[in-house]
């Protein structure tokens, strides 16, 4: 499907791997500029090149540090004239409100909380002028189904679903759409991060982590790209009506009991 995508840019937080690098190489395929941002210089520069080979677009890359506001101020103003903004930065740590001290929880909360809060803010301001953008926030399954062991993400996450909720409730009437995206466990480095912190938990050995797979929808984590291109049309205008609202990508795991 053409999603009529072209010629317009795309700003992809946390773009060095993962869901965001997924996410980057769906728009490019759709003929959409990018924007790179992450930590990891080389990977954000390993990974341009090869779009740029395959897919011919425009690919811009910037490394920092997105829980610094400083650094977050410098990515907007290098890139103001953004048209779809995928914030996609963070990963807050995985574990009991015993187990995440106050550093771990607030650095967490810096990088993906207060990040989408800060760039949504910046970025709507720039885009409410044009009357023309969207903002899709990438948060989890973890701000649904909430999750003693992940305290943190489940904090996290609702509350940055609750925040696009609110925000795209009336950014239509500033000509921006702003909405979330929640995706269930997407096999990724991250996925076997928590999976591992489980599974020593739960199980005392963490390379058993594969066994909870058994539980979830078709006995596995969903792929990134049975995510990505779900974000890519709901940053297209065959999604204009779409805002204020979370898609959630997870195979029907928030609505699911415990190994049912």
């Amino acid at each position: 499907m053409d999603l009529h995508l072209a010629g317009r840019t795309a700003l992809v937080t946390g773009a060095s791997k993962g869901i965001g690098l997924g996410i980057a190489q769906c728009f490019a395929s759709e003929g959409v500029n990018l924007v790179l941002a992450a930590r990891s210089e080389e990977l954000l520069e390993r990974n341009a090149a090869d779009i740029r080979a395959k897919w011919k677009v425009k690919v811009d890359t910037m490394a920092l540090d997105l829980s610094d506001q400083g650094e977050r101020d410098r990515l907007v103003a290098a890139f103001p004239d953004i048209d779809i903004l995928i914030n996609n930065a963070g990963a807050i740590p995985g574990g009991t409100i015993f187990e995440v001290d106050d550093k771990a929880w607030r650095a967490g909360w810096d990088l993906k909380v207060y990040g989408y809060v800060n760039l949504t803010r910046a970025y709507f301001g720039l885009m409410s002028k044009r009357k023309s953008g969207v903002i899709i926030c990438i948060c989890g399954v973890g701000g649904e189904k909430l999750d003693f062991g992940y305290i943190a993400g489940a904090a996290g996450n609702a509350s940055l679903t609750a925040f696009a909720r609110a925000m795209g409730g009336r950014s239509l009437d500033y000509g921006v759409r702003v909405l979330a995206v929640n995706p269930g466990p997407v096999l990724t480095d991250r996925t076997v991060y928590l999976g591992k912190i489980r599974a020593k938990r739960e199980l005392g050995d963490e390379n058993r982590y594969k066994e909870s797979f058994a539980h979830m929808p078709h006995k596995r984590p969903a792929t990134v790209e049975e995510v990505a291109p779900m974000v890519a049309f709901l940053a297209s205008d065959l999604a204009n009506y779409i805002s204020g609202t979370v898609v959630t990508i997870d195979g029907g795991l928030a609505n699911r009991h415990a190994h049912a």
